[in-house]
């Protein structure tokens, strides 16, 4: 990413001059703004994944196991399962009722960043691709007229292969969206299984070179470290992505969450020197099809690297609508973070009849900003400004200097003026550098 100059260095600098009171925080102008927009709905739970997701209710798999232990395994459970078309475990009503709820969410945060211009759109979810493209069309439009057209042009929707439709796909196309992020996982049916996914290898090389023959950005999914994995594996997955042609990947080593049902029963994982071993490959193998590793999992082809996420890691605000979501948006005198109810029916309670409590906030001290900051910021590959501390932080440098030289002292970061980057060390290491800024003098 480009360095401010010219008048942003200069107000910069002049901010980092100025005098701060404690806990005073004093802004040139506001952070970047992006919407994310949450949309919960699952045809299945994966037994790895903590995000709020919830099973559909016309699911077939709301009513049986979806795993079962097999020794100390885990294996999914296939035995009751019948064709079906996932579009239809989600009513339209549902959907309707929902998007109601979003509109409402968003209408009631619009006098918060009045003024202030969108700069990117990301759906997430949940499976957002379960919702019909004619919804997706209203959301997008309704966001428009409230918000206008994102500055950077860039429109997410994350979707599941297991839910690709080549007329769903083109519906979405039309309806606005300009990226198309695609859970694949792994293109090993085999894998697949192992992982719960209602997809298979087949079906996720036909979603991706559908989106890649719809749209102009594509990020494809894919993790590593999976049951059984070998390194050889591993890379076929990454190269199968790679021949297919997206713009973008997103590689994720697979952890065990709190709270999943493989953090209960975890599967048998490669070993950690075996794992280091993957994790080399197929970074280098993404590297060598041209790919440039911008940040700690994402990879893009040059000027295709997604927008709204660079702007959440260099601590931007964005506004967060939806079951669950989690919003940050900056004030003149203050930093506040929000989070909405987790439970979809609780959280269409909460905006459409009032009843409950639908925003919980918490304003950020200056004392966890040093942290909060650099929990994104330093997973930059390649850095991010110092100045980005200033502007959206609104406080100044010596905030950070006592994590710095701690940090500096273990050979963690690198001593570059002007950047906040760890050393190669450091980004092996990055949980630990982080660490030293949960507190400053």
């Amino acid at each position: 990413m480009d360095t401010p100059t010219g008048q942003g260095a200069t107000t910069a600098f002049n901010l980092v001059s100025r005098v701060f009171k404690p806990g005073e925080l004093q802004f040139s102008a506001m952070p970047p703004l992006g919407l994310y927009i949450h949309l919960p709905w699952c045809v299945r739970k994966c037994p790895y994944c903590d995000f709020n997701s919830h099973l559909a209710p016309q699911s077939p798999f709301r009513e049986v196991a979806v795993v079962r232990s097999s020794g100390s395994s885990l294996e999914p459970d296939h035995s009751s399962e019948a064709v079906f078309k996932p579009a239809d475990t989600l009513p339209m009503d549902l959907q309707r009722r929902y998007l109601a709820a979003l509109l409402a969410d968003l209408d009631q945060q619009l006098p918060k960043i009045w003024g202030r211009k969108l700069y990117s759109v990301f759906i997430g979810g949940g499976t957002p691709s379960l919702f019909a493209p004619e919804l997706i069309d209203e959301l997008l439009g309704a966001v428009r007229a409230r918000l206008g057209m994102p500055q950077s042009g860039e429109i997410t929707l994350e979707a599941n292969p297991g839910t690709f439709e080549l007329e769903r796909f083109r519906g979405f196309r039309e309806a606005g969206v300009t990226r198309l992020s695609i859970g694949v996982q792994s293109f090993s049916t085999t894998h697949l299984k192992a992982l719960g996914r209602i997809h298979s290898g087949d079906q996720a090389v036909q979603a991706v070179a559908a989106a890649v023959q719809l749209f102009d950005e594509v990020n494809v999914d894919l993790m590593y470290g999976l049951p059984h994995q070998t390194q050889a594996q591993a890379k076929r997955d990454v190269a199968q992505a790679i021949e297919l042609g997206p713009t973008h990947l997103s590689l994720y080593q697979l952890t065990m969450e709190p709270n999943t049902l493989f953090a209960q029963h975890p599967p048998p994982l490669p070993d950690d020197d075996t794992l280091a071993d993957i994790e080399d490959a197929v970074h280098n193998l993404a590297a060598q099809a041209g790919y440039e590793r911008y940040e700690i999992s994402a990879f893009a082809k040059p000027g295709h690297r997604c927008q709204h996420n660079l702007n959440y890691w260099g601590f931007g605000d964005y506004l967060g609508i939806g079951a669950g979501a989690h919003a940050k948006i900056s004030y003149p005198n203050r930093i506040e973070r929000e989070t909405r109810p987790r439970n979809p029916q609780g959280y269409m309670q909460a905006w459409l009849e009032g009843q409950g409590d639908g925003l919980a906030s918490q304003t950020l001290s200056t004392q966890e900003l040093p942290f909060e900051f650099m929990l994104n910021a330093l997973r930059l590959m390649e850095g991010a400004p110092e100045q980005w501390f200033v502007e959206r932080c609104g406080r100044p440098l010596s905030d950070l200097q006592r994590g710095l030289r701690h940090a500096l002292k273990k050979g963690l970061m690198d001593s570059q003026p002007g950047i906040l980057k760890p050393t190669a060390l450091g980004f092996r290491f990055l949980n630990d550098v982080q660490s030293l800024f949960l507190t400053s003098d």
